[in-house]
């Protein structure tokens, strides 16, 4: 929910920063803009993508893992839409999405606020500091559903499973 207001009033403001430059300038010059932005979008888009994908090839072909780079893709495709879309504002965090170092400094704050805020969800998820109502939490599955049931049946048949490692005592034999 959270999510869905702030890009809801991220387009309202988007539309009023609009209309506000397009009656100062005059409609064909604000058309012209929009026009201007979105090809600009696309050419910085299809330039970036090229050089980004040869830089994930060569890196599989390393034997690495090309993770930045699948960040670096996701964050084109992110600016490439916000520059299709009529507005000055989505233009202008299109366009920091398609710059490198601006791109870079933008992944560095997310990440940075995406481990804060798993941390902090782990903190308010962790079953011995999380107290709801006073009580500890606790697991809503009954007792033989589940990981934990599977692995109750499968201790009390002590049948080995495939990847199992069985030690053979020489009194057995």
């Amino acid at each position: 929910m959270p999510l869905l207001l702030v890009v809801s009033l991220f387009t309202l403001l988007d539309f009023v920063v609009l209309f506000s430059v397009g009656s100062e300038i005059g409609l064909l010059y604000t058309l012209i803009l929009i026009f201007v932005t979105g090809v600009g979008g696309l050419h910085l888009i299809r330039r970036e993508g090229a050089y980004n994908l040869a830089r994930a090839r060569e890196k599989l072909n390393a034997g690495e893992l090309p993770s930045s780079e699948l960040l670096t893709g996701a964050a084109l495709i992110f600016g490439g839409a916000l520059l299709m879309a009529p507005g000055f504002l989505s233009d202008a965090l299109g366009l920091a999405c398609l710059v490198p170092n601006a791109r870079r400094l933008m992944l560095k704050l997310l990440a940075w606020f995406g481990v804060t805020r798993l941390n902090a969800q782990s903190a308010a998820n962790d079953p011995e500091t999380n107290r709801h109502h006073g009580k500890k939490w606790r697991s809503q599955k009954p007792h033989g559903s589940g990981q934990a049931g599977e692995q109750g049946r499968r201790a009390e048949s002590k049948e080995p499973l495939e990847g199992d490692f069985i030690s053979r005592d020489e009194s057995r034999r």
